[in-house]
């Protein structure tokens, strides 16, 4: 079965739940945030069927394919993270981002068969993968707070800070999202000392050392939080300092070798 219409209809959700999301930045008097992440809770069960139909149900960590399964994980966290603490802001920037990921590899990207990895592999790519999507969110969220600060300095709270939870709690929620992200981070790094055999020979030298110096940028974030309550810009610049070295980990040898030297990752 032809994968170009859920793909086309996924990508309309996303869009549309984004903008459903985006109402109240345009001074709508009410907010359809249930209606937007209905939309969007369809547009990510449509992306994952796209991912398991392209791929017979296997994982294929190939560049762009590999970049359709982080945003559509990322974009299922989005929407659990907004069962408990409604930030909207999250699926204005997430929902977009992962329908051009998704187009990316439905539409342009060349046919990859996923390479066969024994459960160990699998175990820690599935670690990796949820650690990498929950530092993304804090990513974005970090963004967002950011722009919330900057607009209460200056006094000018505009419509997005007044369509974002109170400062204190978008801190919060960054806070527990990089803890959890953290934890995963090393456990990430504990089975990847565990299951892989030749780091060297696989290519991934590189992907461990960033994922190494991101482990300590984040681990110095919450010792600093917890020991001297480290906030507002430190913890901003740390936690995008932290994602950009998890960027390049995850992807940026991939993009290199796959991408510019069109040659294969183990």
């Amino acid at each position: 079965m032809s994968l170009i219409l859920p793909s086309i209809l996924a990508i309309v959700l996303y869009v549309g739940a984004a903008a459903l999301l985006a109402a109240p930045l345009t001074g709508c008097p009410r907010t359809p945030r249930r209606l937007g992440l209905v939309t969007a809770t369809a547009a990510v069960l449509l992306h994952a069927g796209v991912l398991l139909g392209a791929h017979g149900g296997r994982v294929d960590l190939h560049f762009f394919a590999a970049l359709s399964l982080v945003a559509c994980v990322v974009a299922a966290l989005t929407l659990l993270v907004n069962l408990s603490r409604p930030v909207a802001g999250l699926g204005v920037i997430v929902f977009p981002l992962a329908a051009l990921l998704l187009a990316l590899d439905v539409f342009l990207a060349p046919p990859t068969t996923p390479t066969p990895i024994d459960w160990q592999i699998k175990l820690h790519v599935v670690i990796a993968l949820l650690a990498y999507s929950l530092l993304s969110i804090a990513a974005v969220l970090a963004l967002l707070l950011a722009v919330q600060e900057r607009a209460l300095r200056s006094r000018r709270p505009g419509i997005l800070v007044r369509a974002l939870p109170p400062l204190t709690q978008t801190e919060a929620l960054l806070f527990r999202l990089i803890g959890a992200g953290f934890a995963l981070l090393t456990l990430t790094l504990l089975s990847g000392l565990l299951f892989i055999a030749n780091i060297r020979a696989q290519h991934l030298i590189h992907t461990t050392v960033l994922s190494i110096v991101a482990w300590l940028i984040f681990g110095a974030l919450l010792w600093g939080r917890w020991r001297h309550g480290w906030r507002g810009r430190s913890a901003v610049n740390l936690t995008l300092i932290g994602m950009a070295m998890l960027v390049l980990a995850f992807f940026g040898s991939k993009f290199v070798l796959e991408v510019i030297l069109h040659r294969t990752m183990g």
